[in-house]
């Protein structure tokens, strides 16, 4: 290994090792500030910004970019190339944005072939142990993944989404911003914005009542976004009449528009979610008269 300038020596376990070149064009670039533990492994074409810090036994490779300020705990691993067959080598990237929380044995995966080339994870997400984002997966701003998540390719995941422990996400699927999906619901189709998913599969259920009301909606606007998932999801008759009706009837409002938007994709590789009740209601979550997720 080539020797490091001293300021970045400070904060670099002896054990660690940096790939040759550290904070010059052709090597690892290592911030300032940055703490690398004991038996961390950083490769070559790594960008680790301001005040990253790797606990132990941290393994980034890649042409990996993480964001300022992000901890990355025990064993987890960033970068590493897809499990994918298609992939053989090929040049693609992974970025994690900053402030995130990578907790121990998370495996995030660099993109594959046949998608945008980057697997990215936005700001402010939290990553609990053992939870995997695979290859050319997107991942919003303040994304939680709870103990043991999976998440197949190319799955996009909206700001502040919640994903419950041992929940498995289907390739391609979309989760909408704010949504909320059970502990080990089975996900194989795309949830719509502030939606609650529940069992296996997953059906939807309600939608993320608390989430909307932490990050300021009004109780007018919950009443709206109510009206508006009956009449979607709940009510009779033909879907795309009701999406048109639902289009007409609130034009202003921005929660249903949202929900309205992300359903109108055309780019969605995934039908929509279908609604259902709670299978087990003791187990709390969802006040199933009002659909509304907890």
């Amino acid at each position: 290994m080539n020797a490091l300038p001293p300021q970045i020596l400070t904060g670099i376990d002896p054990t660690a090792l940096v790939a040759p070149g550290a904070a010059i064009a052709d090597g690892a670039v290592i911030g300032a500030h940055c703490r690398i533990g004991p038996f961390c492994t950083i490769g070559p074409e790594v960008v680790l910004e301001e005040g990253v810090e790797l606990a132990s036994h941290v393994v980034v490779d890649g042409a990996t970019r993480i964001g300022a300020g992000t901890r990355v705990l025990p064993f987890a691993s960033i970068g590493t190339p897809p499990q994918d067959l298609k992939y053989k080598g090929e040049p693609t990237r992974c970025e994690v944005g900053p402030g995130c929380l990578i907790r121990e044995g998370v495996t995030i995966h660099r993109a594959s072939v046949g998608g945008a080339g980057v697997t990215r994870v936005g700001a402010g997400c939290m990553l609990m142990a053992q939870a995997h984002v695979a290859h050319d997966c997107t991942l919003g701003e303040g994304v939680i993944l709870a103990n043991n998540v999976m998440l197949g390719g190319h799955v996009l995941v909206g700001d502040g989404a919640f994903i419950g422990g041992g929940a498995a996400v289907h390739q391609t699927v979309r989760i909408g911003r704010l949504a909320m999906v059970s502990g080990l619901a089975g996900v194989t189709n795309d949830i719509p914005p502030f939606g609650y998913v529940f069992g296996l599969p997953a059906r939807l259920v309600g939608f993320n009542k608390i989430g909307l009301l932490r990050r300021g909606a009004s109780r007018d606007q919950l009443r709206t976004l109510r009206l508006a998932n009956n009449l979607l999801f709940k009510d009779p008759g033909e879907f795309a009449a009701k999406l048109e009706q639902a289009s007409l009837r609130w034009p202003e409002e921005p929660l249903v528009q949202e929900v309205i938007a992300f359903v109108r994709d055309t780019t969605r590789r995934r039908q929509l979610v279908r609604p259902g009740r709670m299978a087990a209601p003791e187990l709390g979550g969802v006040d199933e008269e009002n659909g509304e997720g907890a």
